[in-house]
């Protein structure tokens, strides 16, 4: 793909067609400035000054940036504001409907997929039963078939250049790792070994002709919480049909020189323990999954808080959030459980400070699948990395 200078700090894209306003110039670093101040404007909006003051730009960049928004339909006027001085000032706010990306969770046995607008308001959400071990072609094709359904509910599809139609920036999905998020490849998923290698990212963008984004399910979920609010470093740890981390330190989501960060569930605590899918014995996830099993929802709290309090205490992080559909089923057991390790861990060791704060995450059940499609949207607004 040629590329052109803006004149604004990024590049924009001279080939390639693509449904939608050109990803690679709203991914310009100031652009993502403005854009990103545009949403947390609000309705309301604010003025080319104002964004202007806070981005450090100069007033004729803004005022670049601002125009081609608008021409792309991101951006409209939100009315005027009195001057101290001069004319009125003319608002500017983002329009939440021109642009959409799809999420897409892979659980082992279920697939929700949500439709979400640019500020991140799901406008669409389904539901499918999904056999993650019924092989590639078949998983492919469950995902492709629920996000076309899913993109039918963008204003304007079937017009686009892609299957998917426009106004669409893509589908990031999200799936238990390990996994390699550069390359959209996965590696040796816990419990179904036989996906290594399979190069996900690239077997979904050409049957669906749109960008993909593939990570790990919390990692796309930490990014989610992180680009909603979340401050300051914590881990997301996600309790379902398996257990993981996804780690936000210094507000940006930490995957790891080879992405393979956050692979919580398989720390060892018990060096005799039950094999675990992994191949090792007496992992994390196979103790907190046997405790589940058995109904010793008390015994499953104090080994997730034994693990939580090990990475509390190697990283510093100012709170644990817990999610996945076991902890959603018994929030209160979780919570509580987790939060006495931590507290106990913090008396023995007379630590002077309160201990790590525990609690659920917010987004129930979708927080991963949001979180996956922040994995398109989180960069434009420079929230994010690819």
């Amino acid at each position: 793909m040629n590329r052109a200078n803006d004149g604004t700090g990024g590049t924009v894209g001279t080939g390639g067609a693509r449904g939608g306003a050109n990803l690679l110039a709203l991914r310009s670093h100031n652009t993502a400035l403005v854009l990103d101040l545009l949403r947390a404007a609000g309705p309301e909006g604010v003025s080319r000054l104002e964004l202007a003051e806070r981005t450090g730009l100069t007033p004729q960049a803004v005022s670049k940036i601002t125009a081609r928004l608008r021409a792309d339909g991101l951006a409209a006027a939100a009315g005027q504001r009195a001057s101290t001085g001069g004319k009125p000032r003319t608002l500017l706010r983002l329009v939440p409907e021109a642009g959409h990306a799809i999420g897409a969770h892979l659980d082992r046995d279920e697939l929700r997929t949500v439709l979400v607008d640019l500020v991140g308001t799901v406008v669409g959400e389904r539901r499918a039963p999904l056999d993650l071990g019924a092989g590639a072609d078949a998983v492919v094709a469950e995902v492709a078939r629920e996000a076309e359904t899913l993109a039918a509910e963008v204003p304007g599809s079937g017009r686009g250049a892609g299957p998917l139609g426009v106004g669409l920036f893509g589908v990031g999905v999200a799936l238990p790792g390990p996994l390699d998020h550069t390359r959209g490849v996965l590696h040796r998923v816990t419990g179904f070994p036989e996906w290594d290698g399979f190069a996900l990212r690239d077997a979904l963008a050409g049957r669906l002709g749109v960008p993909v984004v593939v990570d790990k399910d919390t990692n796309a979920a930490a990014l989610g919480l992180a680009v909603g609010g979340e401050r300051g470093s914590f881990a997301y740890l996600h309790l379902g049909t398996g257990l993981g981390a996804g780690l936000v330190l210094g507000g940006s989501v930490h995957r790891g020189a080879r992405t393979g960060a956050g692979e919580f569930g398989h720390q060892v605590i018990q060096l005799d323990g039950p094999p675990c899918t992994c191949g090792a014995r007496g992992c994390v996830e196979a103790l907190c999954l046997a405790a589940v099993a058995r109904g010793d929802l008390a015994g499953a709290a104090r080994v997730l808080g034994v693990a939580a309090a090990n990475l509390a205490a190697l990283l510093d992080i100012d709170q644990v959030l817990l999610g996945g559909r076991t902890v959603a089923a018994h929030p209160g057991a979780f919570v509580e459980g987790v939060a006495a390790v931590l507290r106990a861990r913090a008396h023995r060791e007379g630590d002077h400070d309160p201990a790590v704060p525990v609690r659920v995450a917010p987004g129930g059940l979708r927080a991963v699948a949001e979180g996956a499609a922040q994995l398109l949207l989180g960069p434009v607004f420079g929230r994010g990395d690819r």
